[in-house]
């Protein structure tokens, strides 16, 4: 998994990019794909900054049937923060009358590291629409997500290169009664990933968000312990999807999943970019495929050596 491309299908919806004011674009229905509305990241003077463009989409598209919204890059994400972006947004709550799903940060590297773009506190969107689905947030720089309760929310992604054990702590403490998919980029500590397994305790201890099934905590430098962790946590029991990808995963961690509780009961399960050994990707094939489990093992990643003799390992995405 990279970020190389952005978003093409979100919230089940073919996205669309929504044009320059003087493109010659045929528009598609309002309900029928997720709009993308993006400033150029790195402005010439003449651009449309997001905001007039927002506006403009606002006043283009019949925003009471609009259901899907990716914002891509705001002016200057790298230095100025989402803040503005997330105001907008709750301001036109009364026009976007029929949304259900917000992306913030649809941006791949050419546009702005993941590890730059600078977020702020997004759970106003939230207390804005209580009829909201999916929320996805990509960049976890001045990322704030405070512990609330929303009682529609049904998805809920976070990708960062390191993502602040405040915010993880917020999300596990939220009250979110219809959460079902919850993924977490947890990154590295080189860009602010300081979180540890102690900081998911009210998630792995299946008291939040009863009605999980698909958890993915994934790009994580800790991802031994974080498998370790979840070989042992009650929510294992009532998930069906588990993604521990995209992270430092080793024999250690492998080993903790095939000593701790039964995965026989998983729909899925992966566990691709890793630096797991054959003999103990044969042993977890062994444990789960013949039980149905559909096993995701690429082939191992390779530690590299940055000069000073030592081989090193890691996360998929980082800066």
């Amino acid at each position: 998994m990279t970020i190389g491309h952005h978003l093409r299908e979100f919230h089940g919806l073919p996205v669309f990019e929504f044009p320059d004011a003087a493109a010659p674009v045929g528009l598609p229905g309002a309900a029928g794909v997720a709009w993308r509305i993006s400033a150029p990241t790195y402005s010439d003077p003449g651009d449309e900054e997001w905001g007039p463009r927002f506006e403009r989409f606002l006043k283009t598209v019949d925003a009471s049937r609009v259901r899907a919204l990716v914002v891509g890059g705001w002016d200057e994400p790298y230095e100025t923060s989402s803040a503005g972006v997330v105001t907008a947004l709750m301001g036109a709550n009364n026009r976007l009358t029929g949304l259900e799903a917000v992306f913030l940060g649809d941006m791949t590297f050419e546009d702005c590291e993941i590890s730059w773009i600078v977020q702020s506190d997004v759970t106003p969107l939230l207390a804005a629409y209580p009829a909201l689905r999916g929320l996805g947030v990509r960049g976890g720089t001045d990322l704030v997500f405070p512990p609330v309760r929303h009682a529609a929310l049904e998805t809920l992604t976070v990708e960062t290169g390191g993502l602040g054990a405040g915010v993880v702590r917020g999300i596990v403490g939220s009250d979110l009664p219809a959460l079902a998919d919850l993924e977490l980029w947890l990154g590295t500590d080189e860009y602010g990933g300081d979180s540890t397994p102690e900081d998911l305790a009210p998630l792995l201890a299946g008291t939040a968000f009863p009605a999980l099934r698909r958890l993915a905590l994934r790009n994580s430098v800790i991802e031994d312990a974080v498998a370790a962790a979840v070989a042992g946590a009650p929510v294992v029991a009532r998930i069906e999807r588990l993604d521990l990808s995209m992270g430092v995963l080793t024999d250690e961690g492998a080993r903790a999943l095939l000593d701790g509780q039964p995965l026989t009961h998983l729909a899925h399960l992966d566990l691709s970019h890793h630096y797991v050994s054959e003999p103990m990707r044969e042993r977890l094939r062994a444990a789960l495929v013949p039980h149905g489990v559909t096993v995701v093992l690429d082939d191992p990643q390779t530690p590299e050596d940055d000069g000073d003799g030592e081989a090193h390992r890691y996360v998929a995405v980082a800066e």
